[in-house]
Order: C-alpha cells, then sequence, then structure tokens
C-alpha cells in the first residue's frame, strides 16, 4: 500500500476501529510491533494497548486532517482535529499535529502526536 494511503487509511480505521472489530484488525495492521506512539511527549513501545486504551475512555471519534507532506527527515506530517465524546459523556475538540515514519516493510514504526493543548489526552501516558 503506498505510503500516504496507509496514512490516510490510519485515520479512517481510527475512527471505525471503536465499534468494528475487523477495522481494528486493519488498523493494527498497519503498524510494525514495535512501533513507537509518543503522545505529549511519552513514548511507549506499541500501537495496540495505546488504541484500546483510547477507546475505553471514548464513546465516539470523528478526525479530519490535512493532506500528509514529506519532510526532508524522511517522516510525514500533517495538521488534524478531532472531536469526541468520553466514555463520561463529555464532548470535546482537539487540535495537533501527527508525525509518521515508516520502516522498510511499510509499516508505520514511529506515530508522534504533538496536540495543540499540552494537557490534552494526558490520560493515555500511563
Amino acid at each position: 500500500m503506498e505510503t500516504l494511503t496507509v496514512l490516510n487509511t490510519y485515520f479512517r480505521l481510527f475512527d471505525a476501529a471503536r465499534t468494528d472489530e475487523s477495522a481494528m484488525n486493519d488498523l493494527l495492521s498497519l503498524f510494525a510491533e514495535d512501533a513507537e506512539i509518543v503522545l505529549n511527549g511519552n513514548s511507549r513501545t506499541g500501537f495496540e494497548d495505546f488504541v484500546r486504551a483510547f477507546y475505553v475512555h471514548n464513546r465516539d471519534v470523528k478526525h479530519m486532517w490535512d493532506g500528509w507532506a514529506l519532510q526532508a527527515d524522511g517522516s510525514y506530517h500533517t495538521n488534524w482535529a478531532v472531536c469526541g465524546r468520553t466514555s463520561e459523556g463529555a464532548v470535546y475538540a482537539k487540535t495537533g499535529v501527527d508525525i509518521a515514519r515508516f520502516n522498510a516493510d511499510g509499516k508505520i514504526v514511529y506515530l508522534e502526536n504533538v496536540p495543540t493543548d499540552k494537557d490534552a489526552f494526558g490520560k493515555y501516558t500511563a
């Protein structure tokens, strides 16, 4: 799959994966098993634990994003916006930047989420 297609598919599947196990499996297949996930400056290895924890705390979510742009260092960047409803029922809207890198197999090996609000998504750093 072409790099930009993978990145756009990532956002689409992320939104669908909450209620569709097939979408979850497809989403997980985009990532290397040892992918580094960075959120608010906190790093962890593996995407599955993060995404499943995200959906424990969120009832619904919808992403919008600009086109992904290739950077001089080989990474891809995009601006994003997300709106959602927490598991407690509160609605929210957030913005930020995602930074992604790929391994030689075409899997996402690094994904950094840089929210505009530095306190956003703090519950996912544990």
